[in-house]
């Protein structure tokens, strides 16, 4: 079994207010979209107003711009790490591919592919360490916002083999084999907040409180999670992953998933202590912890429940092959690439290699869940 474990939660009283009231600024226009929902149609749903907040096509955060991720971005991920991370997967993928007859041709999806950087230090390293699985190889990203799409075209520019799509949906009439993959991509999926009110589950919707955005208790949520939760106790939770993986299952005729992001196995997700969930925004490398805060100027996120996406998969006819640290399964996958080095280690990716795996840096805050799928 996993260990998904971390250190305790806080005690209750000396959690932060979860959404505090300020004035901070918001994107002015973004604000009158969702203000103009609301008041036509009432307190939204907040599965509604963060797919508005991340996606809407001009004003959400991943539509504005692409300078999110890295050092003078709002997150660091593996991928800012260096190269190292995209060599390791690349060799993954020729292992799988070379475990599986070598078919001609074959897949590699990458969801959440941002400006194409992992793709390119993928297919880089493909085409240097297997020209013959590289020849075969159709590299496609689903990206459905054109400002993200013009930048992946102009990076990867130079291969081939790159195929895109506005949906892994539009990947399902030409099924192949192959692999989906992406690194922090689940914890960005839409999510409910619930709270604990009267011995029951209510879900809390967002609405509008003297012009401000503001979370209100809804109605009665039947899907919560079960144990004993006292009156207060705000969390958040997930029921989409199935619906996500589909299409990207649906384009393989048999393959592989593999998903890179934080989160906890799904009893220490709900643990009596976590009262107020784990959500989190993000701009210029700092954490806050409201989410109306400033819609379309940060990243909203959530943990991934591992537990939950493992049995989404399982669903929809995968095995689980490993739930594990991403320090274990990039140290697992790298063991060829470490070894070509042996006797002349390159001292940068010495350094991105502990970066990624070291207990004290990537190596356990974030975890890998992959599962195969079988033929027909």
């Amino acid at each position: 079994m996993p260990d998904f474990r971390s250190p305790p939660p806080q005690p209750a009283e000396t959690l932060p207010n979860l959404y505090p009231t300020g004035d901070a600024p918001a994107t002015p226009a973004l604000l009158r979209v969702i203000g103009e929902k609301i008041v036509s149609g009432g307190p939204m749903p907040f599965p509604e107003f963060m797919s508005l907040a991340l996606y809407h096509p001009e004003y959400g955060y991943y539509a504005k711009g692409l300078h999110q991720v890295g050092r003078e971005g709002d997150f660091f991920t593996s991928v800012s790490v260096g190269p190292l991370f995209g060599r390791i997967l690349a060799r993954r993928f020729i292992g799988w591919w070379e475990e599986n007859g070598r078919p001609c041709p074959w897949r590699v999806i990458e969801a959440g592919a941002h400006d194409g950087t992992l793709a390119a230090d993928i297919l880089a390293e493909i085409s240097s360490v297997s020209p013959q699985a590289f020849s075969s190889l159709e590299y496609a990203i689903p990206e459905p916002l054109p400002r993200l799409q013009a930048a992946q075209r102009a990076k990867l520019s130079p291969w081939g083999n790159v195929r895109f799509a506005t949906s892994p949906a539009d990947l399902v009439a030409t099924p192949c084999p192959g692999i989906a993959f992406g690194n922090e991509v689940l914890d960005a999926l839409p999510f409910e907040i619930i709270g604990r009110s009267g011995g029951i589950w209510h879900e809390h919707l967002v609405g509008l409180e003297e012009g401000k955005l503001t979370l209100t208790e809804g109605p009665p949520y039947p899907h919560g999670p079960g144990g004993n939760f006292h009156d207060g106790y705000l969390t958040e939770i997930r029921r989409n992953y199935g619906d996500f993986f589909q299409p990207f299952l649906g384009a393989l005729s048999h393959g592989m998933m593999l998903w890179f992001d934080y989160g906890y196995d799904h009893d220490t997700y709900y643990h009596p202590a976590r009262t107020t969930g784990t959500i989190r925004t993000f701009s210029k490398h700092r954490a806050g912890e409201d989410p109306l805060n400033a819609p379309g100027d940060e990243d909203i996120t959530a943990h991934v429940d591992f537990t939950v996406a493992a049995d989404a998969a399982t669903g929809l006819g995968c095995r689980i092959d490993a739930m594990k640290t991403q320090g274990a399964w990039l140290t697992e996958a790298a063991r060829g690439l470490l070894l070509s080095m042996e006797g002349q280690p390159d001292p940068s990716l010495l350094r991105q290699f502990q970066t990624l795996t070291h207990p004290g840096q990537l190596g356990t805050r974030f975890h890998v869940l992959e599962a195969s799928l079988p033929p027909g």
